[in-house]
């Protein structure tokens, strides 16, 4: 890891055997930038490399887990891996990362609490466990002005209709909803969140790691056989039409001449949530 970058990543043993990863730009809410992600995955190699770990877990520093990607950063340039260019490299740059932890040997975990936005759903999403505080706010607005997800879990993990309501409107569900929905393990009070995540480690550690790295891959396995890589896949595509839209052109537009704020003000005052919510 480049040590001459800030430290976006903080990395931990808080038990026995586990790692723990925390996104650490907690002044803008965990934003993802390709400088976050590059320290973010590099992490994740040693931890999965490391003999000592057995378990890592992943959670955001702050006020929230992540509201997604930097919208203010160019996120084509300097990529942490290669990714074929031209129409849908990010989407496919993006997926690439959530089966790169999809397929590591150890189990990750996902501690959300506050919100989990866009991007930051995609990688909650890519979790193997996922515990949320209850009120959490788990959702998707870039529906609202850019485009469906670049990596479409959404489907498969809540089901059709709830997928769906959450496609059309960028609406968020809180933590008790992901559980209740499928999309999380479990929801628990924010007090009770960082203990209930540690002892789940620590329960998953105890399993030796050469026959965890197989009991991980024989449920993504079966996913697979359903089709979940190639649909996902398949996702990015949509993802690339829908962000050549009149509407996504007229967004980024005003994201390039430093108006980001107002975008997501605008796109979301008609709602009246997010930044815009009344207090």
């Amino acid at each position: 890891m480049d040590t001459t970058l800030p430290a976006l990543m903080l990395v931990d043993r808080p038990r026995e055997r586990v790692a723990r990863l925390t996104l650490n730009r907690p002044d803008k809410r965990n934003a993802m930038s390709n400088a976050l992600r590059t320290q973010l995955f590099a992490a994740l190699e040693v931890a999965d490399r490391d003999p000592d770990i057995s378990v890592i877990v992943l959670r955001g520093a702050g006020s929230c887990f992540s509201a997604g990607y930097d919208l203010s950063s160019e996120v084509g340039e300097e990529q942490p891996w290669y990714t074929a260019g031209g129409i849908g490299n990010w989407p496919r740059h993006v997926t690439d990362g959530c089966f790169r932890i999809w397929d590591m040997a150890k189990p990750v975990i996902g501690q959300v609490h506050g919100y989990c936005l866009a991007g930051g759903t995609e990688l909650a999403a890519a979790c193997d466990l996922l515990y949320v505080a209850e009120d959490a706010m788990i959702g998707y607005p870039v529906v609202r002005s850019i485009s469906p997800p670049d990596n479409q879990f959404y489907p498969w993990f809540i089901g059709m209709r709830r997928a769906m309501e959450m496609m059309l409107t960028g609406d968020t569900i809180s933590g008790i909803e992901a559980a209740n929905y499928g999309f999380a393990n479990r929801a628990v009070p924010l007090g009770d969140l960082e203990a209930t995540v540690l002892d789940m480690a620590a329960r998953v550690a105890m399993v030796p790691t050469d026959v965890q790295q197989i009991n991980k891959r024989a449920v993504h396995r079966q996913m697979e056989a359903m089709g979940i890589r190639a649909g996902i896949r398949a996702g990015t595509e949509l993802q690339a039409m829908s962000a050549m839209t009149d509407s996504a052109r007229a967004f980024y537009a005003s994201v390039r001449e430093g108006r980001l704020t107002t975008a997501l003000s605008d796109r979301d005052g008609k709602f009246g949530d997010y930044r815009t919510k009344a207090e």
